[in-house]
């Protein structure tokens, strides 16, 4: 697959700062899709969720993008290559398509974005939507001054609790809100220098990256207590299409 770092500019708007979008991995897990397209163009409401992604960003005045292409990227370009922009605030959109490989892990993705930028950058993944107050969580990060800032989130309730006393269910209730410990929701913020944390394409930006900011505490949690939810697999998929068909989807913030 061969395509150009900067793939078009539609038209050049001052913008708050970069988005950088990850969108290579191969999506197993939901394979009823992906064997046919990159996970991040399976559509919700026939547009692919990359769009919607764009979209809470552009709400927020973000509307220069960099997207991190791997497997199957070809058709990321060629959406894009069509699309028209008959939307007023996609018409501010600046998008740059970067091959990243389709081995390659999430830090090993951002280290092939780095001569792309310049200063403090938001980025997350691919796969999942949320209305997280994207302003706020920059103030945020700006105020603490750290390399990065994750948003922190509880992860779906998809699972009821059982208290066991031996072999007898003493109590069973779904699970609520605040039960579950904070997990990593993407929409990230980082300082340039995050780069001198990722090594190649190997690099898990999970692993040895946020451990090591974290033990040098240099790593904050934006507390999100709204809506948020990743499209790891086709009963996810028909989740946000449910939500979406009800005109009432919670990310669209725009």
């Amino acid at each position: 697959m061969e395509y150009s770092n900067k793939l078009f500019i539609i038209k050049k708007y001052g913008t708050l700062m970069k988005a950088v979008i990850l969108a290579g991995g191969y999506g197993t897990r939901i394979s009823e899709e992906s064997h046919l397209k990159p996970k991040p163009m399976i559509e919700i409401g026939g547009k692919p969720i990359l769009w919607h992604i764009m979209k809470i960003y552009s709400s927020h005045k973000i509307n220069e993008f960099i997207i991190c292409c791997g497997y199957k990227g070809e058709q990321i370009k060629e959406y894009f290559s069509k699309y028209e922009y008959a939307d007023d605030i996609a018409k501010k959109w600046d998008v740059q398509l970067v091959d990243t490989g389709e081995d390659t892990m999430t830090g090993g993705r951002l280290k092939r974005i780095q001569d792309l930028i310049d200063d403090t950058f938001c980025a997350t993944y691919g796969d999942g939507v949320s209305d997280v107050d994207i302003n706020r969580l920059i103030s945020f990060h700006k105020e603490k001054k750290s390399l990065a800032t994750l948003t922190a989130i509880h992860p779906p309730e998809r699972f009821g609790v059982l208290n066991l006393s031996g072999d007898y269910v003493t109590e069973f209730h779904e699970k609520h809100r605040g039960e579950s410990s904070w997990i990593n929701g993407g929409f990230f913020v980082f300082e340039p220098k995050i780069f001198d944390y990722l090594q190649d394409d190997s690099t898990v930006l999970e692993k040895t990256p946020l451990e090591t900011l974290a033990k040098e505490q240099q790593l904050t949690s934006f507390k999100h207590n709204g809506f948020w939810y990743p499209m790891d697999t086709l009963r996810d998929k028909n989740h946000l299409e449910k939500l979406w068909a009800s005109e009432k989807a919670p990310w669209k913030i725009w």
